[in-house]
This record gives structure tokens, C-alpha cells and sequence, in this order.
């Protein structure tokens, strides 16, 4: 376990986000995004063997035996908090560990925008942070509930799987239940949260019908509910909310989420001119086209909406890239291979602006 915990501590010294371990081949760092080789002896079968059982958490361990893989928190003492993913290849054991931040970044360590903030603070409704896997949503979301925990007296309950950060209670009460541990099942705890007196209720990802069901219930009833949800772009996420459901109940869902919905947050991280990363951020609020559009179930018109929205505090991908370039923090180069529209974005950079989305929604 020493040589583990090294292995560790070296991660986190040397601003590693990720730390992946195979039987027989180097240890691998990914830092600043790429995969660094670090000079060390090889994990064996017979020490892989050992951590494997000294880290998998007891109530895991049967399910490990059945299902060959499991995700958990690992803490270290003085070296930090990794969210693991113990899996198998070719009937071996495999590592894949992130290095969990213990204090949460700030809206402008992050490079959140500022309406974010006020999203943050919906007195009630469905806020959605998407993106793809390490596009930032888990820490995007934290730095929303620290904001409200630092500045508003409220009761959180979060359902995480598992639990990323650990927030200290400020002027808010936090509760942060970690899936198996805590509770048996997102099911069974979305069953029992609203029992629980909380004006905020956080569920680490939308994964089905009955958590986004659950979603809409609370915010029917006055609730905050803050969720992440495995979308590209903001407009997708309504599509992709009602895939979730039957054909039959799909008509509904969207009048319901029509009602409850209160933003859409979508990202993707790019890299800076100094070396390092920036999330480009895609807004999408109800405003009353937005709300409009998605009961008439004119999902197709949402990116055009978001496009002309600017006045709503809403934001497109290429809006987003094209300022972070004329801020100087990104190349040309890097925005277009990240941008929605490669040439639209590139006719912009030319001083050309098309008002396509303005026809469009009209």
C-alpha cells in the first residue's frame, strides 16, 4: 500500500488529473490532458491483486464479484480524495483514478460565466449542467452549490455516485448521500428525499425515467433540483431528456418540463493560449420562446433560439469560442475544432454575421 499511496501523492504533486494502473504496463499520469508514461516498476498481478482488495469498500464487494466493475470514492490521508472506476481487461485488474479536488474552484478560478450565478440561484425549477465525459459538469455543478452554500440559508440534499466533493456546511445544511453507501439505490433515495425538508435537492446524473420523473416533481412543488446530463449542446438536452420515456408519455413530459425547466448549462473544454483549460459554455434559459418552442415541441428551433437569446443572458458555442478568441485566451485554431459550426464561426472571425437564427425562430 506505501508504493500505492506514492504513486498517489506523486500524481497530485505533479497536477495529474487522472492516474491509470495496468498489470504489466507503466504507470500512466494524464496531465494537462495528455497521457505522461512515469518512470517506475510495473505493477504485478500479485500487487494488483492486494490493492484491489485493500481499496474495493466492503459493501462493494459483491457486487464486484458479479459485475466485474465498480465505481467508489478512495481517500488518502494528507494526499486527497479519487473518484475510482475498478474494472477487468483480458480477466485482469485495471485502475482508472481522478484526483478530486478537496476545496471547490471558484465561478472565477473556473471561468464560469456570470450569469451562471444567477442560475445558482433559481428559487426553484430544473437546472442542467451537460457535456461530455471531462467536460467539467461534476466540478461546474460544485461550484454552484458552494456559491449557494456560501451566501443563502438553505437545506441541500445531494445523491451522488460517488461523492466527488465534500462541502462543509456555511450558511447552508448539506447532506451528501453517496449511492450504495448511503442508500441502496438513486430509486430508492429519490423515493424518500422530498420527506427530507430540503429546498435544494441535487442528483449527480439524469440516468432514466424515474430520476427525471422524480426532477419534475420536486420542481413542481417548489424545489431547486440541480443534475448533470451526457448531452453535446444545451438544445439537445430536451431531446434527450424525453428519450428517457415512453412514446406515449413523451407528450406530457415535455408540457411538464416546459414549465419546470430553468436552464440548460452545456460545455466543453479548450485549450488555452498559456497552456491550460477553459470551459466554452453554452446557456440555454425557459425564457418564453424557449418555453414556447419546447410545448409546441419545435425542439428543431432551440439552438436558433439560444443563438438570438443574447438579451435572455443566453449564449451559443460559437458566441462563447468567438469571445474567448478575441479575449486572447484561445487560438482560432482551437475554436474551430470545438465550435458547433466550424464555418459559421469562421465567416465571424472574418467580421461576417449571418442573422440565420433570427429567420429562423421567426
Amino acid at each position: 500500500m506505501e508504493f500505492f499511496q506514492k504513486i498517489l501523492k506523486t500524481a497530485v504533486d505533479g497536477g495529474a488529473s487522472d492516474i491509470h494502473l495496468k498489470i504489466g504496463t507503466p504507470v500512466i499520469f494524464r496531465i494537462n490532458r495528455e497521457l505522461v508514461a512515469i518512470e517506475c516498476p510495473h505493477p504485478t498481478l500479485d500487487w494488483m491483486n492486494k490493492i484491489v482488495a485493500e481499496i474495493t469498500p466492503i459493501h462493494l464487494k459483491k457486487r464486484l464479484e458479479e459485475e466485474r466493475e465498480i465505481d467508489f470514492s478512495y481517500f488518502v490521508p494528507d494526499v486527497g480524495r479519487f473518484r475510482t472506476n475498478l474494472f477487468q481487461q483480458r480477466s485482469q485488474w485495471c485502475l482508472a483514478m481522478r484526483h478530486v479536488k478537496t476545496s471547490v474552484p471558484t465561478f472565477e478560478e473556473l471561468g464560469l460565466l456570470p450569469q451562471i450565478k444567477k442560475i445558482a440561484e433559481s428559487p426553484r425549477g430544473i437546472v442542467l449542467v451537460a457535456g461530455s465525459t471531462g467536460s467539467g459538469k461534476s466540478t461546474t455543478l460544485a461550484a454552484m452549490i458552494e456559491h449557494i452554500n456560501g451566501n443563502f440559508k438553505k437545506h441541500m440534499v445531494t445523491l451522488e455516485d460517488p461523492v466527488e466533493y465534500a462541502f462543509e456546511d456555511n450558511q447552508s445544511v448539506i447532506e451528501q448521500r453517496e449511492i450504495g453507501l448511503d442508500t441502496v439505490s438513486y430509486h430508492h433515495a429519490l423515493k424518500h428525499v422530498l420527506r427530507q425538508d430540503p429546498d435544494i435537492i441535487m442528483i449527480g446524473e439524469m440516468r432514466d425515467s424515474v430520476s427525471f420523473a422524480a426532477a419534475i416533481s420536486a420542481a413542481d412543488t417548489g424545489h431547486l433540483v440541480l443534475s448533470t446530463l451526457h448531452t453535446t449542446t444545451a438544445a439537445q438536452s430536451v431531446s434527450r431528456i424525453l428519450d428517457f420515456f415512453q412514446a406515449e408519455e413523451r407528450e406530457q413530459v415535455r408540457r411538464q418540463l416546459a414549465g419546470t425547466l430553468r436552464g440548460v448549462i452545456c460545455q466543453r473544454m479548450v485549450a488555452t493560449v498559456d497552456g491550460k483549460m477553459t470551459p466554452a459554455m453554452e446557456i440555454m434559459l425557459n425564457s418564453p420562446l424557449v418555453k414556447k418552442l419546447i410545448e409546441e415541441n419545435r425542439l428543431d428551433k432551440l439552438s436558433a433560439a439560444i443563438e438570438t437569446g443574447t438579451d435572455d443572458g443566453m449564449i451559443s458555442f460559437n458566441q462563447s469560442l468567438f469571445n474567448l478568441v478575441k479575449e486572447g485566451r484561445v487560438t482560432e485554431k482551437e475554436a474551430m475544432s470545438k465550435a458547433s459550426n466550424a464555418q459559421a464561426l469562421e465567416m465571424n472571425f472574418k467580421g461576417i454575421f449571418l442573422d440565420e437564427g433570427r429567420r429562423i425562430v421567426s
